[in-house]
């Protein structure tokens, strides 16, 4: 709170800041503080704008792995299908037609997460396979 607000943790104690005052100030503290690194790892550092850099980046992918599919030989070898970008928290993106699971942030599982965090999926792997391409994409 000193690096951001110039305020001492101890002006709580010293009756110089009040409980509330001091809520707001560690609600509203910058996602590169280091109480949000600990709390929620490398995902504090993964913004709205990052997470659908990835999607976007996973779904051009997809598109190129498809063109490729359907311009291929009959008789070749498909290409492989795209690895997606890896997120902080280690879980593929859940795309569109996926619903989120609650994040299992600091309080426990069904708790708030980290700001921004998505991809979060009750079977953890998702993949890109055919089906799931042409239901996103058809």
């Amino acid at each position: 709170m000193l690096r951001y607000y110039g305020k001492d943790l101890l002006d709580w104690h010293r009756g110089e800041l009040s409980s509330r005052r001091l809520q707001v100030l560690l609600k509203h503290l910058p996602r590169d503080s280091s109480v949000n690194r600990e709390l929620f790892g490398e995902a504090a550092d993964w913004s709205v704008t990052d997470h659908l850099l990835a999607a976007t980046v996973d779904h051009l992918a997809a598109a190129n792995w498809m063109f490729a599919c359907v311009n291929a030989a009959e008789d070749g070898d498909a290409p492989d299908a795209p690895e997606p970008v890896p997120r902080p928290d280690g879980k593929p993106y859940a795309g569109p037609d996926e619903e989120p699971e609650p994040a299992d942030g600091p309080g426990g599982p069904g708790e708030p997460g980290p700001p921004n965090r998505t991809g979060d999926t009750a079977s953890g792997s998702i993949g890109l396979s055919p089906e799931r391409l042409v239901g996103f994409f058809g």
